[in-house]
Formats: structure tokens, sequence, C-alpha cells
């Protein structure tokens, strides 16, 4: 059983991972500086590069969208992961083993070596199908692309590849490559027969089915041959890997979009996937021989940030009676959304592909833009049964329609729709619809939404949700009053100097050691905030100060919500100096700026008291101001020589 992730090994895995070389692994990065690199920012389109990475104290930071955020953050969004299968594919990178609380347990590590053996192999196997499709002996599989408009390009950006035919291509490949059979077995590439294993796949087109993360777990392949036997597509079977009701094809190239856009398109096969994405719906994906299940909605609410505030799903289907039954199935999934659901059918049964193919890109987008309210659709089918010209076929299709209605959750959607059913059937009493379904919900409990935290896919607490509020990670907001920061001018050399000042201490922690902390932790800024973050660091405490990594998580923990995002652009951004000795002198230059002013600041404070005190009445205060202010300007000039 899965419990939470220990804090201490959430911190462990932050600090040990290098964040620039995870980030390497989606975004070029160039160097921008002396520990700082940059590169276009892959949360939104843009020509020149604002997404900044500093690996020192851990973080990343768009000064174009804003998007910041640690390692862990970065893989939650790019992966659209929650939190601790982000941390553990982290700690499993780095080979870091796990603790849990309440006894759970995470991914045992044998399993977890086990499957990146599969992952490896199916890699390989993927690289080894994409060189076949390029020799003499596929020219059947590069004819049928090119039958259906996929041209070398887009064969290479969907992963196309070609099994050869005969029985062993693959496994002589994979056993040079050092994997026993004992281990190909497990992939779901080979056969077993009298003689030991053999191809799965042999003289069949070949898609790679990958996850969400990008990894290969799966093969989808057509048949090109008359003599072959086999069914027309055959897929990878059930394997500890591939589980075709957890898979779509084609996420991995949509998740972007879809995340972007809050649409999901659903189609039914990887031609059409192709055919969607190269005409311009980047959103599209398809089920792997199985129906768009409970699973796939995990998925697909995680992507479309399925929270109520808007999204769409829009499935297509044939418009023939298969196509129909198949609209059907994904209404009775429906009610899991809170994201718009719609249906696109096209008329003349032409899936994408074909659309494509014979009128062009526009008409893939037409058949899009057709789409109709999955109810609407739901409730016109059942309705199509019926003759509605006989009063007796219109009382048939109110009774069908009814339990259909009623399952609709939103209550106001639902109203809407009995007027609409009413309207459809021709009856002259607006409330008798009405009527019936309000009484069908009664008796099944239908369109009632589901308590909160209730709703399918969601446990007791979830491992994002139940970890928040730790450093690090975004605590909730408090039912009280959120203070407003405005933010500072940058005009204000005040608070430009400040600014610097908090660069410097949230990207060169170690120089605030010892008596240098006292320094800082007296100090008082004139910017609100400015004043903010700084009370955040002083509540985080010196003795993180030898850890930047964990010092500005800390920080970013203290400091109010409103200003987490000044804290990440401050951690990161380049420091004017490009030498590791030039830092150093500019950074204790900014510290003693700061001291100096700090000191102007109790000097002019002290001459005020000075100035009002009657020197004749009070001796004694008076010659204490003097000793204390010749003291402050002897700190004041002891700061500038050692600058």
């Amino acid at each position: 059983m899965a419990g939470l992730i220990k804090r201490e090994d959430i911190d462990e895995v932050r600090q040990r991972t290098d964040i620039k070389e995870v980030v390497d692994g989606y975004v070029t990065l160039k160097g921008a500086g002396l520990g700082t690199f940059k590169g276009l920012c892959p949360f939104h389109d843009e020509r020149s590069p604002s997404f900044t990475v500093r690996p020192q104290v851990g973080r990343y930071h768009c000064f174009g969208c804003g998007e910041d955020g640690d390692v862990i953050a970065f893989v939650q969004k790019q992966d659209h992961s929650s939190f601790q299968e982000a941390v553990e594919k982290l700690a499993s990178r780095i080979g870091y083993e796990l603790r849990y609380e309440d006894g759970g347990t995470g991914p045992n590590r044998e399993e977890v070596g086990r499957r990146q053996r599969l992952l490896d192999a199916h890699k390989i196997a993927d690289e080894f199908f994409r060189a076949q499709l390029l020799t003499p002996g596929a020219a059947e599989a590069r004819n049928f692309l090119f039958g259906r408009g996929f041209d070398r390009a887009a064969a290479e950006h969907f992963g196309c590849g070609y099994a050869p035919q005969g029985w062993d291509a693959l496994l002589k490949h994979l056993r040079g490559r050092g994997f026993t059979d004992a281990e190909l077995k497990l992939t779901g590439m080979f056969s077993e027969g009298n003689r030991g294993i053999y191809d799965r796949f042999r003289g069949r087109l070949i898609w790679p089915i990958k996850d969400i993360a990008g990894d290969t777990i799966g093969f989808g392949a057509r048949k090109l041959y008359e003599d072959d036997q086999g069914p027309k597509y055959l897929n990878t079977p059930e394997t500890t890997l591939y589980k075709k009701s957890q898979v779509l094809y084609g996420i991995d190239l949509a998740k972007k979009s879809i995340a972007k856009d809050r649409q999901l398109v659903v189609v039914e096969g990887y031609t059409d996937v192709m055919a969607c994405h190269l005409a311009g719906i980047t959103t599209a994906v398809a089920t792997c021989g199985t129906a768009f299940g409970t699973e796939h909605i995990k998925m697909a609410r995680r992507l479309l940030s399925d929270d109520g505030t808007g999204g769409e799903v829009v499935f297509t289907f044939d418009g023939d009676a298969a196509g129909q039954k198949a609209a059907l199935r994904a209404f009775e999934e429906d009610q899991r959304f809170t994201a718009q659901t719609y249906v696109a059918v096209e008329p003349t049964g032409a899936d994408p592909c074909d659309l494509r193919l014979s009128r062009g890109d526009e008409a893939v987008h037409a058949l899009i833009q057709s789409r109709r309210p999955l109810f609407e659709f739901a409730i016109r089918s059942t309705l199509k049964q019926f003759n509605l010209d006989t009063v007796e076929g219109r009382v048939q299709g109110l009774k069908a329609s009814v339990p259909v209605v009623a399952a609709i959750r939103d209550a106001s959607t639902r109203t809407g729709y009995c007027q609409a059913l009413t309207g459809w059937l021709g009856m002259p009493d607006p409330n008798e619809v009405l009527r019936l379904v309000t009484a069908a919900v009664k008796r099944g409990g239908a369109g009632s939404p589901p308590a909160p935290g209730q709703q399918h896919g969601a446990g007791p607490a979830n491992s994002r949700t139940a970890q928040a509020g730790g450093p690090g990670v975004a605590a909730a907001p408090s039912s009280g009053a959120v203070p407003s920061f405005h933010r500072p001018d940058p005009r204000d050399p005040v608070a430009s100097m400040e600014r610097q000042a908090l660069e410097v201490a949230l990207q060169q922690p170690s120089l605030l050691a010892g008596a240098v902390w006292d320094r800082f932790a007296a100090a008082r800024f004139a910017t609100p905030a400015f004043q903010a973050v700084h009370d955040a660091m002083r509540a985080t405490g010196a003795g993180l100060v030898g850890d930047p990594v964990g010092w500005v998580e800390h920080v970013m923990h203290e400091v109010p919500e409103p200003l987490r995002p000044l804290v990440s652009e401050l951690a990161v951004v380049p420091l004017p100096a490009h030498t590791e000795e030039a830092v150093l002198k500019y950074c204790r230059d900014m510290l003693s700026r700061l001291f100096e002013l700090q000191i102007t600041r109790v000097k002019a404070d002290k001459m005020g008291q000075l100035q009002r005190l009657d020197a004749a009445a009070d001796p004694e205060t008076y010659q204490r101001l003097n000793r204390e202010l010749m003291m402050l300007e002897m700190e004041r000039r002891a700061l500038r020589a050692d600058s």
C-alpha cells in the first residue's frame, strides 16, 4: 500500500537532483551568465528565450509567462503527473530509496529495475522498427502511408516503423543487445511456440504506443500482405507496461496542446490521429482497441485541469450504427467529467484520415467544428428509434428518453434538456417532461453531483494535496485576509538596491553565515514586498544558509502566497558578473551597501534624537548618543574599507 512520502526524503530528492539535467531533457538550455541557463519556455510560445534555470538554488522561472518552481514542480507540469509520482520518478532517476509514512510502501526496487529493462527493450525495438521502414523490404509499408497522405516527414514525426517478414528479426536484435528470453517474454513483443519465442509482429506497419511521459510501452501493427492470416490491426497484449484501458495513442504528442487549449479530441485510429495533427488539430488522441473508459477519463481530467472552469472533450465517430453505439457508450462515461463533452459525427462515414485525403485539412477542422453536445446526441439518438409521427411512438420515445435526461448531473443543464425534449416530442404541456425527469432523479439519485472529494478518481486525499503546505509546496490559502503587495518600482533607487541585496541573499546564502547573519536579520526594507521576503528569510533562520536549495524552498514556504513568484524570480535572475571572483565581489558589495544603508538610517534616527535633546538637562543621554553615532560611523567606514 502506498503511503505519503516522508518529508525529509522529498527534501533529499530535491537537494540531490540536478534541475538542469532534468530540464535539459525537455528544453535546450544555453549559458546565460555564471551559473544561469536560458531556453525557450516549455509552458508558452515564445521566440526569445526567457525561461531561466538556476541549478545552484534548484529553481526555474520564466520571465515571459511567470511559470516557476523547483525540479519536482517542473516534472509535474511536464509529465502531468501527481506530486508523489514526480518525486518517485526523480528518486528512481538518482537511485534514492524513498520511505513512506504510516508503514506505507512505494515502488519495489526490484520491480522498478524490471520495468526499466522492459522500457529499454521497447526503446530499442522502436528504433529497430523505424530503421526497417527505410529498407527495400518495407516498400509496401511506405506505399500504405503515402496512399493515405503521409510523407516521410510525417512517418518520422509519429515514429512509424516496419516489422520485417520472418520469425526472428527483432528477437535476434534484442538478444544481441543483451536481453534474455525470460525478459523478452514479458514485453508482449513475442509469441511462444513449441520451439520457443518468435516475433509477434511480422510484415506489418508499426506505430509506437507511448505513455504520457513519452516512453514507448507497446506497439500497434497494421496488416500489409494478403497471406497474413492475422487480424487487420494487432496490438501489444496486456503487460506490466501496456494496459489498453490506460493508454491513449498520441498522448505524448498531444498533451501540451490539450493542457494549453483545454480540449481533447478522441478519434478511432492511428491514422486518424496522424491526420488530425497534420491538419492542425493537435489535441487528438485515440484509444487502442478498447472503448474510452474510466482510466482514460482520469488521464483526460488531469490534462484538462477538469475543475469545472472550462475545457471540452470531443468524441468523433462514424455515422453508422456502430459509431452511434460508441457515442452512447461515451455518454455513459460523460458524467465523470465536469468539462463539456461533445460528439462530432461525419454523416458520410468518412474518418478524419479519409476526410483529409479527399477534401483537405479544412474538412478535418469542419468536422470538429460541427460538434454537438453529447447530451443532445444521446437524446436524439434515442428518439430516432421511434416513430414520432404517432402518439404511441412519442410516448415510447418519452419513456426511453427520460432516463437519459435524468442521468445528466448538472441540474441547470438537465432542466434545459427537459425543455428541449418537450419541443422535440411536440408535447403541449411543457412541465410534463420536467415532472417525469424529476421523479426519475429522485428514484435513482441520477443527476446528483458527487460529494466533494468523491468524484471519480479522487481518493480521500491524493498525494499532491496531502503533501501540500510543506517546504516547496504551495499550501492552500487561509480563510483570513491575504495581504496585497504592489510590485516595486524599478526606477526607485532604494527599491532597486534592496532588490539586488535580496537576489544576493537568495542565490548566495552562504555569505550570510556567522556575524553577517545578525546584521542581515536586523536590516529593515523600505519596500513592503521586499520587507515581506526579508521576514520570510528571518523566519527560515540561519540554519539553512549553507544549503541553497533548502534555503530557497523554505523561504518560498514562509513568504505570503502572492509573493512566491517574486521570490522565484529573485532566486534565478542572473547576477551581473561573469567569473566566480566577480560574483563574490559583487555579492559582498551589495550586502555592504545594504548594511551601510541600515547604518545611515540608524544614524539619521539618532541624530534626530540628539537634536531634540537638551544637553544641559540630560548630559548622560547626550554623551551616549554621541558615542553611538561615533561607533556607527566607524562601522560604516569599516564596511567601505572591506568592500
